[in-house]
């Protein structure tokens, strides 16, 4: 069967579109939205105004450098959620005007369930990423670990009781006056600083979740209290707070997955989501894979963040088994399950 798929991503402040025959991605396009660095976090409505100038101006992009017509389409894959609302509406309607004007089904994914199937796209790994896997996705939303047993058959086995990993990370680099988005400036920094240099605490919560709030309300007292003390407390410091601060919060992260091995037996672990590319995460779990003697599979960085490939690939897999969405769907910002949707 060939199959050409136009895939639409806008569940936050990307706007992203791809081009997909089959599994093989022939396009993708991220329009990046630089606006909120000012503000230090994604203003939503800001956020949905860059939607709407870029989605047109992406979609036509898309189709032309992987050089296909509209008229060879045959489906449309689009994020529903979770994600800001406005933000959804704008690729949500957009795929329903061209599902609508060219006659073709329109397919729904859930934008946390494509993170995963990312690992699918051909010539990632997708031979050898075989069922049952666990699945860790860390990004500045959600952080679960579940256990994979079909493309969209899933057990979650934990996750997140507040903060995202990806969001302690965002916050984190905020309360030390950095940029936005924090995580990959932090990691940056991290890679000069001493990672033993403060010690922060990891959450005791119930087996396989997570806790990331109080990580970053024990960060944000240090510096108040250290920078009465000595004001240039942070500056000083700088490269050693990153480090430890990252650190603590990987920590957590491979205790989770060590106790999810432990329980489940399972020797596949795949890593999803932006927090992905975190260097410290992915030497740590190297370090894993040799004490647990597991798999482990990352993502190329350009499938970590989002990007509407990912979505390409859940909605080519839901294409074949005819898992198509009436036109009156709506967005859901918060998508708590998502087996067999």
């Amino acid at each position: 069967m060939s199959v050409y798929l136009l895939a639409i991503e806008s569940s936050c402040d990307d706007t992203s579109v791809a081009v997909l025959h089959n599994n093989e991605v022939l396009s993708n396009i991220v329009c990046n939205q630089s606006i909120h660095e000012q503000y230090g976090g994604v203003v939503p409505e800001l956020a949905s105004r860059d939607h709407l100038k870029n989605i047109i101006p992406a979609i036509d992009t898309a189709l032309n450098q992987a050089n296909v017509k509209l008229n060879q389409l045959n489906a449309i894959a689009v994020t529903r959620g979770p994600g800001l609302i406005g933000s959804l509406l704008v690729g949500l309607s957009a795929a329903k005007s061209l599902s609508l004007a060219l006659s073709i089904p329109l397919i729904e994914v859930n934008h946390i369930q494509a993170h995963l199937l990312a690992h699918f796209i051909k010539d990632v790994h997708h031979q050898t990423l075989q069922f049952p896997f666990l699945g860790l996705i860390v990004s500045g939303g959600h952080t679960q670990i579940l256990a994979v047993k079909d493309y969209f058959e899933y057990e979650l086995l934990g996750e997140t009781l507040d903060d995202a990993a990806g969001e302690a990370l965002d916050k984190g680099a905020k309360i030390l006056g950095l940029g936005f988005p924090g995580g990959p400036i932090i990691d940056n920094l991290s890679q000069k600083g001493n990672d033993k240099a403060f010690a922060f605490p990891k959450a005791k919560v119930k087996a396989l979740h997570f806790s990331f709030s109080g990580i970053k309300t024990s960060l944000l007292y240090l510096i108040q209290n250290e920078t009465k003390l000595n004001p240039n407390f942070i500056k000083e410091n700088l490269n050693n707070l990153c480090a430890s601060y990252q650190s603590t919060i990987v920590e957590m992260l491979i205790d989770g997955l060590n106790e999810a091995i432990d329980k489940t037996n399972i020797r596949k672990i795949a890593i999803a989501g932006g927090v992905s590319a975190n260097s410290k995460l992915r030497s740590e779990l190297q370090k894993l894979s040799k004490e647990k003697n597991v798999e482990i599979f990352t993502l190329p960085l350009k499938y970590c963040t989002d990007n509407a490939a990912m979505i390409g690939i859940a909605g080519y897999f839901k294409y074949l088994q005819k898992q198509f969405s009436e036109l009156d769907i709506m967005p859901i910002t918060r998508w708590e399950g998502f087996n067999n949707n």
